[in-house]
């Protein structure tokens, strides 16, 4: 029986409140019963992650930050389904939950937000110039093409770190292109970065809906707005970071792609001060999404070698 009512359980930033706006105008038109006014309600909720304003996420443990406190609400059945950025999503979930809905991916590339607004690439930064960013990902890369630049932390949501750039506070700073988009604030960037010259985060750019497996009725709701594109790209990316290990504490990119039949993975680790960096790459048929993902992951180990991932760590 179909449910006539949905709680979505959300962080409570701009851009959180935008993708669940963005979950509740796809239920309600793709299941009339959820149309109504007071249908679908969404609770903001401030986690652990948006409790820290200073420091490092690796410091505070890394990936789950941003969820458990919405999965918790789920669990204890006080909000239905869970919005998430697929990116802040750890690659275990807590028993009894399950990811049923991926929304179509947006751009998964980052973009530059510079102070300056005639630099068009991370070459035409200022020789020192003082970037900020919280991501180790963006952090290792940027060393490895630009040694010379000053990285400090910048953590907030994305208008507070537009404000720190356009202050002149900072030079610089990385974010995604897909919560610019969702935000309507994709023209404040500067440039938008090949992933070539930097590889995104795992899953950038996907939106993941989850809810309690038990709850058949909303397992099912959900299944029909499914977008199967990118759950099968999702599900190679985190296959990829699963068998990494991966978590705040690592840098790591990978990005797959579809074309036609193809599926194409290229994955890569990076040392935190982007001095070394393992990538590679795998093409396959779509129904082998996990298994090239796992390869990709399996590749970089042993190129890598058994101390580097400890070395991190």
């Amino acid at each position: 029986m179909m449910t006539d009512k949905i709680r979505i359980a959300t962080r409570g930033s701009p851009l959180a409140l935008a993708q669940a706006s963005m979950v509740r105008d796809i239920l309600a038109a793709a299941h009339p019963t959820l149309a109504k006014d007071g249908a679908i309600e969404i609770l903001p909720m401030r986690t652990t992650g948006d409790k820290i304003q200073v420091g490092s996420l690796a410091s505070a443990g890394g990936k789950g930050l941003f969820t458990k406190e919405i999965e918790d609400a789920l669990l204890e059945n006080s909000a239905d389904i869970a919005v998430h950025s697929m990116k802040d999503v750890p690659t275990i979930l807590p028993d009894g939950l399950a990811l049923k809905a991926l929304l179509p991916r947006e751009d998964p590339r980052d973009a530059l937000i510079a102070h300056d607004d005639s630099i068009t690439g991370l070459v035409d930064l200022p020789v020192g110039a003082r970037v900020g960013t919280a991501s180790l990902r963006r952090k290792a890369l940027l060393l490895a093409a630009r040694p010379d630049v000053q990285i400090d932390i910048l953590r907030g949501n994305v208008q507070t770190r537009l404000d720190k750039v356009q202050s002149g506070e900072f030079d610089a700073t990385f974010l995604a292109v897909a919560g610019l988009k969702r935000l309507g604030l994709f023209d404040r960037a500067t440039a938008v970065i090949d992933p070539d010259e930097m590889l995104p985060a795992v899953c950038q750019g996907a939106i993941g809906i989850e809810c309690r497996e038990d709850d058949r009725s909303t397992c099912d709701m959900l299944a029909k707005i499914n977008h199967t594109e990118t759950e099968i790209r999702t599900r190679t990316e985190r296959a990829f970071l699963g068998l990494l290990d991966g978590s705040c504490r690592t840098p790591i990119g990978g990005l797959a792609t579809i074309v036609g039949s193809t599926l194409s993975f290229r994955g890569l680790i990076v040392r935190p001060d982007g001095s070394e960096i393992h990538a590679a790459q795998r093409d396959g048929k779509l129904d082998d999404a996990v298994e090239i993902g796992i390869a990709v992951g399996e590749d970089l180990r042993a190129r890598a070698g058994s101390g580097f991932f400890d070395e991190l760590g």
